[in-house]
């Protein structure tokens, strides 16, 4: 088969077709997150061999970090990642089923474990982070 053409049995797609419903157009926009969370994963690497480099190139660091871009990045970032977790939390339920006996555990209050943790955990970094 030449390359214009098609099997009977191959059904072209548009690019856009995850554009034509609202639940894939947010399933690609989560699939989207996780280059953020890659990235700022990478940028967490970078940020502790800077550390390790000693005061100086540590505090240029930290200088560029404070620019106006880098905090609308940050920002942007958070953004993305926060929509990942939500969905990721929201989503875990339907794939971790738990039974207490012969009934299940609501999917709510599975999800609900999930967020308590993100809070409790959320509130421990922030309570070291200003030395509390």
């Amino acid at each position: 088969m030449g390359k214009k053409e098609m099997s009977p049995y191959h059904k072209p797609f548009p690019n856009t077709w995850w554009l034509k419903r609202k639940p894939y157009v947010l399933f690609m926009i989560r699939e989207l997150t996780s280059i953020f969370v890659a990235g700022y994963c990478i940028f967490l690497l970078v940020f502790v061999y800077k550390l390790t480099q000693g005061a100086d190139i540590y505090g240029n660091f930290i200088d560029v970090l404070k620019s106006p871009s880098s905090v609308a990045l940050h920002l942007i970032t958070l953004a993305f990642v926060l929509y990942h977790t939500i969905t990721w939390f929201n989503l875990t339920p339907k794939i971790l089923v738990l039974y207490k006996g012969e009934e299940r555990i609501p999917q709510g209050l599975v999800a609900g474990m999930f967020y308590a943790g993100w809070v409790v955990v959320s509130v421990i970094v922030a309570l070291f982070v200003l030395g509390m």
